[in-house]
């Protein structure tokens, strides 16, 4: 339905369900945030460059492809084993701009304060965006400051927004998947959700659960700069790689299946997952992303991440299937297939 019959009067109340008010699944990156999403804020916000349906918007500025985000950070706690919430800013804009075949160029940056909230703990957390920026080679330009009331606020929240130009032709897109793509991850999954959970609820595993929180842009370049044909990228972060997968089939309209015994999870992790009741393929990431690539290039692009330090472990975890069912499946040992869904809930809150 279009902007316009809306306007009109001939649009349909919005439906999201039996909820009449936000819950906090909506924000998690399963069923209830895309019902906000699509029933929502996209059909209101309608526009062919929204309609991408991708991490960042590519738009066209004088003759020049642009790719251009924006995100949000409510972690809590604000640090946590591997990072800090300035440097998960940081990395998570940056990342969003690289998988959308983007060359970063300049970041904002918005901070909302609470009143009472520690300058030396401000201090730090600057100190990690100036750090991770300047390490990226990108510049924060400009940006904002607001202080609520002391219990308002709960600490601090961070929203960063980021530029670059586009580097590949066409931009990766998941439109562009094709029957035989292989899927890749550049490593083990899960690590930054129960990283955070852990540090959250002080949780006491025998060993420390370090976030793989991470900036991609470096590794993503390596494959850019020797052309190597890409059809999608996504980085892995609310809904994990399941919902990451579920959200790229449902754009493509194509089906992937992923062989279970391949999916890298270490066994920290699984073992967390396990105590916890928690699914290892909807746990959220800050330093993995999935890259659906032809079977001809398959190869060189896991040549490309292995000689990086954050791709040594990457591996082809399955492929896009032909026909179009929009189904996500987990084909196991015994050569059963699991049908994956969005969750309705949400796993773990306030990871990212």
């Amino acid at each position: 339905m279009s902007k316009s019959d809306r306007e009109s009067g001939l649009a349909c109340p919005i439906a999201l369900g039996k909820y009449q008010n936000i819950v906090m699944a909506h924000g998690g990156g399963g069923r209830l945030m895309h019902q906000l999403i699509d029933g929502l804020l996209r059909p209101e916000l309608d526009n062919p460059w929204l309609a991408q349906n991708h991490d960042a918007a590519v738009v066209q500025i004088s003759g020049t492809q642009m790719a251009f985000t924006t995100d949000s950070y409510v972690v809590q706690p604000l640090f946590f084993p591997g990072g800090d919430i300035g440097k998960l800013a940081v990395c998570g804009t940056l990342n969003d701009l690289a998988v959308a075949g983007a060359e970063p160029l300049f970041l904002s940056c918005a901070l909302i304060l609470e009143e009472g909230f520690p300058i030396t703990d401000l201090e730090r957390i600057v100190r990690s965006i100036a750090q991770t920026a300047e390490a990226a080679g990108v510049a924060v330009v400009t940006g904002d400051t607001k202080v609520v009331d002391k219990g308002k606020g709960d600490g601090l929240y961070v929203n960063t927004a980021g530029v670059g130009t586009v580097q590949i032709q066409p931009p990766p897109n998941p439109n562009l998947i094709q029957a035989g793509d292989w899927v890749i991850v550049n490593g083990d999954i899960g690590r930054h959700g129960i990283a955070i959970m852990a540090e959250r609820e002080g949780l006491g595993f025998e060993n420390t659960i370090v976030s793989d929180c991470a900036d991609l842009s470096a590794l993503i370049k390596k494959l850019l700069d020797v052309d190597t044909e890409i059809h999608c990228m996504r980085d892995l972060t609310r809904g994990g790689l399941a919902g990451a997968l579920l959200e790229i089939s449902q754009t493509s309209g194509k089906s992937i299946e992923l062989q279970e015994s391949i999916i890298p999870i270490a066994a920290e992790i699984v073992g967390a997952c396990e105590i916890l009741g928690l699914d290892p393929l909807y746990v959220a990431n800050e330093g993995r992303m999935v890259i659906i690539a032809p079977e001809s290039s398959g190869p060189a692009v896991l040549d490309i991440m292995k000689n990086h330090v954050l791709g040594q472990t990457a591996v082809s975890i399955g492929r896009v299937l032909p026909g179009d069912s929009k189904q996500v499946t987990l084909r196991n040992s015994f050569g059963t297939n699991r049908v994956l869904t969005q969750l309705s809930g949400e796993q773990l809150p306030r990871i990212c």
